[in-house]
């Protein structure tokens, strides 16, 4: 039988053959992958002609099409649409997938060629492209150990192999943790509680064939029960859930794990000859150092600190009303501040979410980037990986641009979190392909034949992951590796975090926030109240977060620490953080970091772009039009279709004229004085 992974796809746009893909045939399409990409490989280190760009660096980009194909087919299965077999898969492909990527970085013959390219550049006849190219493919292999040499390189191979091994373990504990608990609800229990979480708790409990509803660890189920709840007692037992993933005990336990994972990081930064991991991590990111990242910190902790210790004390004077003595808990907080943002703004979460229908924030996100960047969609009707999956096709000028797929509901063989990712990258060599997005988000399901609303945030979660899956889908590169989303870690969030500004612009909240059950539009004192709270506790948001990046910082700005839990205590005692406030991450369930490499060291990097972001729109605003033309011009050419094709401070500064201050980040977030 042939292998439908290996076959050529005769579906439209050559999206994946979901309906005809099986689990079995994946570890048979990942070896012949490997195969084929260690025998090109070996062709490029061995070619006997003289190294240049075309027959290295360009080969180089050329090859692994197979394994990419594959692997971007089973990665995104096994993060959005797990299962065991896909887990094993998971825990067998991570350490052989890294130590065929060290072998790649170890082969001298092939680094020879490269840093005979590299030296020779001056003489050659290069694009700005190949340019960037050939430095970035020169850098990654130095950085990935390429100039070690015998016990060093050995001794880096097994560190990047069990660090795959280690991230794989992390997140499948993660998820094992957060599908097997749930809390049952009688029907006392959902007293207090908004008809739109009453049905999610019933849709969860449906879902995972329970009696009745349940509140499970999905955020956008959680948190609007810790929101609502009356009973301090059912709030804290969830909050103690959700705050324990991966930190149970037994076999789903993180916390050694990451102990292990931060000395390793600490190891494999010394073989390169840096002092510590966050040296290595940040030298090729736009903060460039542990300090400057620090820097910019602290700038916006101390004023968010000193905000959410006077929320602090208004929400104690409201309990000391309800009859409760003592400092508030972290369980008491949301509940607190939702009834005081009612109070103080008129605005009720449950009065509001009938506005915020899911498939009209689609609408909304579609009909923005039409008015900005000439983006149409259109439905497609093909077989995806689950029923709960969406695609459409997405043209500009009326040309076919991308398939983009939308998965938007929770379920138990998701991973918690929303991201976006691809199944195939836009790239022109070695021959033209267009790019297949997805994002994916674990919205609270409806019950059968009710509409999906979202929260405020949850809208503005759809908002940020589009803005990634358009970074992706404009992206107008020659070479794979610097297309889409391939740039700096503190730049990827750019395109994420502006695209959430144009939710809050009123006349598209007025067009499309219809309300789930009349139809009528979102009147215009209820616009005026969301955006009059759009900063509203923003201390407590500010300080979950910046209190992870800060952890995440010092776990790897220094010696490893023999106990992951004691120094994150340590640290959280040294910044001050707020007794009823944890960490928005807390370290055995910290995915950014622990997963993978992607954001160890840099979960500051929402900030550092947040920075860029409310620069950016407000240059938008300074026009006087929101959706301005020639801005949103600049706009798609200096960042969404650049890439990683010129340094991020250049296609920054190409945009704006200039890199931005803290200050408007600090205005946006209502933290000036």
């Amino acid at each position: 039988m042939t292998n439908s992974l290996l076959a050529p796809w005769d579906t439209p746009f050559n999206v994946p053959p979901f309906d005809r893909i099986d689990d079995s045939e994946f570890a048979e399409a990942v070896e012949t992958g490997l195969a084929e990409h260690r025998a090109e490989i070996d062709a490029i280190a061995q070619n006997p002609d003289a190294p240049d760009f075309g027959n290295t660096i360009g080969a180089l980009e050329a090859s692994g099409r197979t394994l990419d194909r594959v692997l971007g087919v089973f990665f995104n299965l096994a993060g959005s649409d797990s299962n065991d077999t896909r887990q094993d898969l998971q825990r067998r492909f991570s350490p052989m997938l890294a130590r065929h990527s060290a072998d790649i970085t170890a082969n001298r013959a092939l680094f020879d060629r490269i840093r005979a390219v590299w030296e020779g550049r001056d003489e050659a006849d290069l694009t700005d492209e190949q340019a960037r190219v050939l430095m970035l493919t020169h850098r990654r292999f130095v950085r990935a150990g390429a100039a070690l040499e015998g016990a060093d390189a050995d001794r880096m191979k097994e560190i990047t192999a069990r660090l795959a091994t280690l991230g794989t373990e992390f997140t499948q504990n993660l998820l094992k943790d957060e599908a097997d608990w749930a809390m049952d609800l009688s029907e006392a229990d959902l007293a207090g509680l908004p008809d739109f979480v009453v049905d999610a708790a019933r849709a969860a409990g449906a879902e995972r064939g329970a009696e009745g509803p349940v509140v499970t660890l999905s955020r956008s189920l959680i948190v609007p029960f810790l929101q609502f709840s009356p009973r301090r007692d059912l709030r804290e037992k969830a909050w103690r859930a959700w705050t324990a993933r991966g930190a149970n005990g037994g076999e789903t336990d993180n916390r050694a794990i990451a102990t292990e994972t931060l000395q390793l990081r600490e190891e494999r930064a010394r073989l390169l000859g840096y002092d510590t991991f966050a040296a290595f991590k940040l030298e090729t990111e736009m903060a460039g150092t542990p300090q400057a990242v620090r820097d910019l910190l602290m700038q916006v902790w101390t004023p968010a600190r000193r905000q959410a210790e006077a929320d602090a004390w208004v929400i104690q004077q409201m309990m000391q009303a309800d009859g409760l003595n003592g400092e508030p808990e972290p369980w008491d907080w949301r509940y607190y501040q939702e009834k005081r943002r009612k109070a103080d703004h008129d605005l009720d979460e449950a009065e509001l979410k009938p506005y915020f229908q899911l498939d009209r924030m689609i609408d909304a996100m579609f009909a923005c980037a039409r008015r900005l960047f000439g983006i149409t969609a259109r439905p497609l009707d093909i077989p995806l990986y689950h029923p709960d999956a969406r695609a459409w096709e997405v043209l500009k000028d009326g040309e076919h641009k991308a398939v983009f797929i939308g998965d938007y509901f929770a379920r138990g063989s998701k991973r918690s979190g929303a991201w976006c990712s691809a199944f195939r990258s836009q790239a022109k060599h070695p021959e033209p392909q267009s790019p297949i997005v997805v994002n994916v988000c674990n919205f609270a399901k409806p019950p059968e034949g009710q509409p999906a609303l979202l929260s405020y945030d949850d809208a503005r979660t759809l908002f940020h992951e589009f803005g990634h899956a358009l970074h992706q889908m404009l992206s107008d590169v020659t070479y794979p590796s610097i297309s889409g989303t391939s740039v700096a870690r503190d730049f990827v969030e750019l395109p994420s975090q502006l695209y959430e500004h144009w939710l809050e612009v009123p006349e598209v909240l007025r067009e499309f926030a219809t309300h789930a059950r009349t139809g009528e539009a979102m009147p215009r004192d209820l616009v005026e109240k969301v955006r009059a709270a759009a900063t509203f506790d923003m201390g407590f948001q500010t300080v979950e977060y910046v209190a992870s990046a800060l952890v995440d910082l010092a776990f790897h700005d220094g010696p490893a620490p023999k106990d992951t839990m004691a120094r994150q205590a340590e640290v959280l005692a040294e910044i001050g953080m707020p007794k009823a406030i944890t960490m928005r991450h807390a370290t055995p369930h910290f995915a950014h970091v622990f997963a993978g490499d992607g954001y160890s060291s840099g979960y500051y990097s929402y900030m550092w772009s947040e920075v860029m972001d409310a620069d950016a729109f407000a240059a938008f605003e300074e026009a006087g039009d929101v959706f301005d033309s020639a801005l949103a011009e600049k706009l798609e050419t200096h960042v969404l279709s650049a890439g990683g094709s010129r340094d991020p401070v250049e296609l920054y500064t190409a945009f704006r004229g200039r890199m931005p201050g803290v200050e408007a980040l600090l205005e946006g977030r209502g933290l000036t004085t």
